[in-house]
């Protein structure tokens, strides 16, 4: 019983001391970046996929402080052979890279790039198959994307100082 004192005890000080530190949310409507980046992706779906994932997360534009462009490239790699030389796995292997630019000076704050993969069955017919290939790619965009808005929210921790 005194041990879930001391942990409740423990947990209600830790509270306290992430307040008294400056402690705040990284994601968030009072984020730096939030509502001030214009999206600049490919003009494919993927690159749309990208953009409006990019949107969703980190707001639309209002009046955008920043320029975001994106680049993407995929490579589809076999993952697993049947004894009789047939292909029943795909992996499908994506990099976007990012450029932040300040829209005020035109130069470059930031560059990164986010890789990710993901696969695909081809057991199943053409049309399964296709389907299964369309829906990765999918998942793919919205990783990649992710991936790029977490490595934003940690700059946007240096551009709020």
């Amino acid at each position: 019983m005194s041990s879930d004192h001391l942990s409740r005890r423990s947990a209600i000080l830790g509270l306290f001391a992430l307040g008294g530190c400056g402690f705040a949310p990284i994601y968030g409507e009072g984020t730096a970046l939030r509502g001030q980046i214009a999206f600049e992706t490919d003009d494919t779906v993927a690159g749309f996929r990208i953009g409006s994932r990019l949107v969703e997360r980190l707001g639309q534009p209002s009046n955008p402080r920043y320029r975001l462009r994106v680049t993407r490239t995929v490579q589809r790699r076999t993952s697993a052979i049947t004894s009789d030389g047939s292909t029943t796995r795909f992996n499908v292997i994506g990099t976007a890279n990012w450029v932040l630019i300040d829209l005020s000076t035109g130069s470059q704050i930031k560059t990164g790039e986010a890789q990710a993969f993901t696969g695909y069955s081809a057991t199943g017919s053409t049309t399964a198959t296709q389907a299964a290939e369309t829906d990765a790619g999918a998942r793919l965009s919205v990783i990649l994307a992710d991936r790029i808005v977490s490595q934003l929210l940690i700059l946007s921790m240096d551009l709020s100082e």
